[in-house]
């Protein structure tokens, strides 16, 4: 018997299907129980925001996003197969590709980042604990992060579901050691006098939050619910979703905006080593337990990424089974992760266009797919979702034109000014005040793209919903 998950992109037995929805905590609450959180509390900031701007749109922002993602976890509960499947009904059979495209890179960009940090984190802390040369550091944070980071995404649900629940007991455990170790490093005065931004500002931290935080999950969503039996209450699975994954966030944004607000330096430092910089606050002895924080954390989340971008690779119709899918993923990982660490010059550049410009098109995506999920009252016809000859049809042209439609508009009113190569993005500001102008750095964009996609599925696909559940 092979130690790996046999299940893909097939549909799920009924007699596998098990479990309680309060089982949905622990994978997501231990991909986000992350020490990248306390570095949003900086980048929240860097918007020119005051601290308790930064607390409501850290709350706000991340209950938003990861309400997406439980509403996503409904199709899976409804309908026994992945996400990027389930996208099959909204987008037909052979026009998913394209949604699912953006998933896989979405997925492979984020394990990257997340392997990448770790990578970091790690080798600061064996430098500042031993007399170690600062590369050979890294390389021993870079072989941990990603060989955990393997083993829990090539074997599969079962043991990702048993896996996170203890990554997040421990995490969550050292991480607010870490908290009270570093309170005393908290001004108080400082935070408190931190004077208040505008209101563009606010919108941009929150946008951030929503394209940062949770915004990058929904393709994931049904990957885990669908094993979830069809009978489990519709309001448990959102909430338990909601819950486990935006806990701990919150409250560490909160935190690391109260610590950034205290020192600037800090502040500066997490741009170039998010994870790392936090270690200077700490005492030599809790630097190693630190180290398996950072690790913990974020391969938390990375393997989530790497399961279901092997997942999506496979929906694409790469004829390969679910765990080469993940090794190849994984090799791609790889190459990331070695440009990040030792070439790239600093950590938010590549990390903010990547969002941003991703982040558009899959949030048009996401509100095409989230508003299809709740426009239905039946299940899917699982059949069909692999038949281009089905009720979903082979391809669903205006879906695909909204998502190009709102990423036309929605790239027109960000601005990317972090990489030189996306700086043609921001073609529209000029009707709201220009790249310099007040509105120039709140990316409203995003905003757009998830209004037109939600009003573009809801105006198209009502009817045709309709005469599919008859």
């Amino acid at each position: 018997m092979p130690v790996y998950e046999l299940n893909s992109t097939n549909l799920i037995a009924e007699n596998e299907r098990h479990g309680r929805a309060r089982d949905l905590f622990w994978p997501w609450c231990g991909a986000n129980v992350s020490l990248l959180a306390l570095s949003y509390g900086a980048f929240f900031l860097g918007f020119g925001i005051s601290f308790w701007q930064a607390t409501l749109a850290a709350i706000v922002g991340t209950v938003l996003s990861f309400l997406l993602v439980g509403f996503s976890s409904l199709a899976g509960k409804k309908s026994n197969a992945t996400t990027m499947v389930l996208s099959r009904a909204a987008f037909g059979v052979k026009g998913n590709a394209l949604p699912g495209f953006l998933s896989y890179l979405l997925f492979v960009g984020w394990e990257t980042v997340l392997v990448s940090l770790a990578t970091l984190a790690t080798g600061t802390v064996f430098e500042r604990v031993g007399d170690i040369d600062q590369n050979l550091a890294m390389v021993i944070g870079f072989v941990i992060s990603v060989s955990l980071t393997l083993i829990g995404g090539v074997l599969g649900f079962s043991v990702i579901m048993k896996l996170q629940k203890y990554l997040t007991l421990t995490t969550v455990l050292l991480t607010f050691g870490y908290v009270a170790l570093t309170m005393d490093s908290v001004n108080w005065s400082a935070v408190m006098d931190k004077p208040s931004g505008s209101i563009q500002g606010f919108i941009g931290a929150l946008i951030f939050g929503v394209t940062g935080i949770g915004l990058g999950w929904v393709n994931a969503a049904a990957d885990y619910s669908r094993y979830l039996p069809r009978s489990v209450k519709s309001t448990s699975v959102v909430g338990w979703t909601v819950l486990g994954a935006s806990i701990v966030p919150i409250v560490l944004v909160i935190y690391g905006a109260a610590l950034s607000a205290s020192d600037q330096k800090l502040s500066e430092a997490i741009a170039m080593d998010p994870i790392g910089a936090l270690t200077t606050l700490l005492p030599t002895w809790y630097l190693i337990i630190f180290s398996l924080v950072a690790i913990l954390g974020l391969v938390g989340g990375a393997i989530l990424d790497l399961y279901s971008s092997g997942l999506t690779l496979v929906s694409l119709g790469v004829p390969v089974k679910r765990h080469i899918a993940a090794i190849f993923d994984g090799a791609l990982m790889l190459l990331g992760t070695l440009y990040i660490v030792w070439i790239a010059d600093n950590f938010f550049i590549p990390f903010q266009g990547f969002l941003l410009t991703l982040g558009v098109p899959v949030a048009a995506w996401s509100a095409i797919f989230v508003t299809d999920v709740l426009l239905r009252k039946k299940s899917y016809n699982e059949k069909d979702l692999f038949s281009n000859e089905g009720i979903y049809g082979s391809i669903n042209w205006s879906s695909i034109a909204c998502v190009g439609v709102a990423t036309i508009v929605g790239w027109g009113f960000v601005t990317n000014t972090f990489a030189s190569w996306l700086s043609w993005q921001g073609y529209f500001l000029g009707f709201i005040g220009g790249k310099d102008g007040a509105w120039a750095y709140s990316n409203v964009g995003v905003i757009f793209a998830l209004a037109i996609g939600a009003s573009g599925r809801f105006i198209f696909g009502k009817r045709d919903i309709r005469k599919q559940e008859i």
